[in-house]
């Protein structure tokens, strides 16, 4: 099944939801956001769940004029979601756009924080790792590997934000027109990592808001082993290319950055 529902708005804040089998969820999570005292539209990226996802996304597609939908094939990854969802908000217009995770973990009350943030800064992130934020109902090992593969972000490919692997983001459509979304090589949960190397390296300013990143309500986790390997190789592959032992995958047009020499983006700020 392939095709879309209602046509993205042109002139609100939007938030891309990438689904798979999220129907516990989806329509309170939908409805939160709609409830939002600054208005903000909703676009689905289904991959075809067979739960039904799709469907009850339509439902809500045909209750509110400001949510839509896509509708994909099959399950074909986390990144191309997002880049499916980008490239139709590009071409209705949109000026900001948001994603988040469809299982509540990034709860919608921190919107109008991210949204606010973005006055300042071309890329807004909800961070884990800045002061006020956190995690709840994450066991140990969760928290260790979290944190280990940030550290190992950071450190092999110098970026500056502290949370490198969270999707809850805010993106000014400046930033999504200048990144070549086609040759971001990374699927799956690694694409974030690389959409942040790409967007610092070509200047950008990306600042922080502090959220508290609570476990999925409903459903199972999509975060299997081989997503953390694919993770690894994409952090490899990128140092490799920072250090200049490999041609840029996918070069940047250069953006205004924050304050800081020569040009390049100052540390965020949380």
């Amino acid at each position: 099944m392939e095709g879309q529902t209602g046509r993205p708005g042109t002139c609100l804040p939007t938030v891309v939801l990438p689904t798979y089998n999220e129907r516990e969820n989806l329509p309170s999570l939908v409805r939160a956001i709609l409830a939002l005292p600054e208005p903000v539209s909703v676009l689905v990226v289904d991959d075809n769940s067979p739960d039904g996802t799709g469907l009850i996304a339509d439902g809500l597609a045909s209750e509110c004029e400001r949510v839509s939908v896509i509708h994909r094939r099959g399950k074909l990854g986390l990144g191309t979601a997002y880049v499916a969802g980008f490239r139709a908000l590009l071409s209705s217009g949109a000026d900001l756009v948001l994603t988040m995770d469809a299982d509540f973990s990034h709860h919608p009350r921190y919107i109008p924080a991210m949204l606010d943030r973005s006055r300042q800064f071309d890329v807004v992130i909800g961070s884990r790792y800045v002061p006020g934020g956190g995690t709840r109902s994450w066991g140990l090992h969760r928290q260790l590997l979290s944190r280990t593969a940030n550290a190992v972000a950071r450190t092999a490919l110098g970026l500056q934000p502290h949370d490198c692997t969270a999707g809850f983001r805010c993106y000014h459509r400046r930033v999504l027109e200048a990144i070549p979304l086609g040759a971001i090589v990374a699927e799956g949960y690694s694409f974030l990592v690389e959409m942040l190397y790409r967007i610092q390296a070509s200047g950008y300013r990306i600042g922080e808001v502090p959220i508290i990143f609570e476990d999925r309500r409903d459903g199972t986790s999509k975060i299997s082993r081989m997503e953390i390997l694919k993770a690894m190789r994409t952090v490899a592959r990128l140092g490799v290319e920072r250090a200049g032992l490999a041609p840029a995958g996918a070069p940047g047009k250069r953006g205004r950055a924050a304050p800081g020499a020569g040009g390049r983006p100052g540390p965020p700020e949380g």
